[in-house]
Formats: structure tokens, sequence, C-alpha cells
């Protein structure tokens, strides 16, 4: 059996894994909820923002720069894809959209390699972020309590847009019911525009703030992305608070099962997800009827 100190260290390890999930899977399920559209190169833009920042970081030597850099890059790109392509499949079958989608994502990743090349780059920890934190039970890297704070803080900040403000309301109205949207004369296109944009550089603020702690390659959005939907499919589809429990849950899935055997991590991930659809297929905090 593993240490307390090493089970909390896997448990911190899970809630650091799932704010991050949830703040991609967030961008992930507004975009579902309010467009319809299965975004498969969500995981691309999360590629986007950590190759941004790494060069923003490599030219400027400010992490928060960087931050800000791959936020600001996967926005762009998310903002020139919904306008040059995504709208044209608001109403086509969903079939559709997971094909072009599909094929963007591999156009960016590829585009993404014919810069920087297909080896691992690596994102010093900042200054600030370095060291570790004694928790009396355990002693824990500084900079992953960083990350669950920030991710959480962002995470807020979302909440507080989506709930607390004008253009939160569109957005959750278009989730419900897009027809009275439109019926209302507000300009659902506009706001179709500023979801996608946000959706992307939340994946982008993500894929920075994840660099310091691995080697970031131009495929490892691929994970992520099937990480998120799982995360989408556990909380349910449109719902930002699921997006959230589903983040944390699946963190915790996957950290403690590799405490055991890392090689059923994403076994143990995806047999959670099939026993939501068996008896609850409208997710923990989803809406029945809304797929």
């Amino acid at each position: 059996m593993p240490s307390l100190g090493l089970f909390m260290s896997q448990v911190f390890n899970g809630l650091a894994l799932g704010v991050l999930l949830s703040l991609i899977a967030a961008g992930l399920t507004i975009i579902y909820g309010t467009l319809g559209v299965i975004n498969f190169a969500h995981g691309a833009l999360f590629v986007v923002g950590a190759y941004a920042g790494f060069s923003v970081f490599t030219h400027t030597g400010s992490f928060i720069l960087a931050i800000a850099g791959g936020a600001v890059a996967a926005l762009i790109v998310g903002l020139v894809m919904e306008r040059v392509l995504i709208k044209r499949f608001y109403q086509r079958p969903h079939e559709d959209q997971i094909l072009v989608t599909f094929g963007v994502s591999i156009v960016i990743v590829e585009v993404i390699r014919g810069i920087y090349g297909g080896v691992g780059q690596r994102v010093p920890m900042p200054s600030w972020g370095a060291g570790v934190v004694d928790m009396g039970f355990t002693v824990y890297p500084l900079y992953r309590v960083e990350i669950l704070l920030i991710a959480a803080v962002t995470l807020g900040i979302f909440w507080i847009l989506l709930y607390r403000t004008s253009l939160g309301l569109i957005i959750r109205a278009g989730i419900e019911n897009q027809m009275m949207v439109r019926l209302l004369g507000l300009n659902i296109q506009r706001a179709f525009l500023v979801v996608f944009g946000l959706g992307a550089a939340a994946a982008g603020f993500a894929g920075m703030i994840y660099a310091p702690i691995v080697s970031i390659v131009p495929d490892m959005g691929f994970r992520v992305l099937i990480q998120s939907f799982v995360v989408v499919v556990l909380g349910g589809v449109g719902s930002f608070p699921g997006a959230i429990l589903g983040g944390l849950i699946a963190g915790q899935i996957l950290s403690l099962t590799s405490l055991f055997d890392p090689v059923y991590s994403d076994v143990m991930l995806f047999a959670a997800m099939a026993l939501i659809l068996i008896f609850k297929p409208q997710g923990l905090m989803g809406v029945e009827g809304r797929a």
C-alpha cells in the first residue's frame, strides 16, 4: 500500500490535472452547447497555446507574457477558424463537423511541426514557481499548487462571465434555445464568434500553464482532447458546472489509478464514462435531451 504522503501527492496531482481538464472542457462544452459544433480542433488549440507561449518566453523571458501570448495566439487562431470555416458548418451534420475540425487539427499540428520540429521543447519553470511546499503530510512542488490556483481563478472568471454578464445570459440562452435568441433580435452570430474565441483562448491558456511540467510536442493535444471529451460526457453537454465537476473527477481517476498501475489510468477513465452513459446519459449535471 502507498504511504499517506504519496497518496496525498497523487490527490493533489489529480486536483491540478482536474482543474486543467476542467478549463479545457469548459471551452469545449460551451462551444458545443451554444453552437452545436463538435470541435475536434480543440486539442490543436491547446498545442498552439503551448508553442506560442514557448516562443514568447524564449524572446522575452517573461512567463506572464508567455501565458498571455499563448491565450492570445489560440484566440486569434480560433477566431480565424470560426469566421473562415466553422460558421459554414453550424447547420451541417455532426459527421461533417467532426471531419472538418479533425482535418483542421491535423493541418495546425503539422504546421507547428514544420516550424518547431518534432523534438520536444521545454519551457523553464518560472522563478516564482520554483521550490516546494511543505504541507506536513507531504512535500509538494510549488508550481503545481500555483497551477491549481491559476486555473481555479480562471474558471471563476469564466463563471462570472457566464452567470453575471449580459453576454453570459445570451450564451446560456443560446445553449437552451437558439431560435428564441434570434427572435429576440440579438446578434447571435457575434455571440457565436465570442463563444468560439473564448473556448479557443481557454485551451491556449491551459496549454501554456501546463507546458513547464511536460515536454511540449506537436501531438500532445490529441490525448488532452480525448480526455476533455470524456470530461464533457461525465459532467454533461453544455453544462459549465458539469465541466468543472467532470474535470475534477477525471483528474482523480487518472492520478489515483496511476498510483497503483499507470497502464490502467485511461481504462478506468473510460470505464467511468461508460457507467455514466449507462446510468445517467445526460451526464452528472447535464439536462436530459441536450445533446
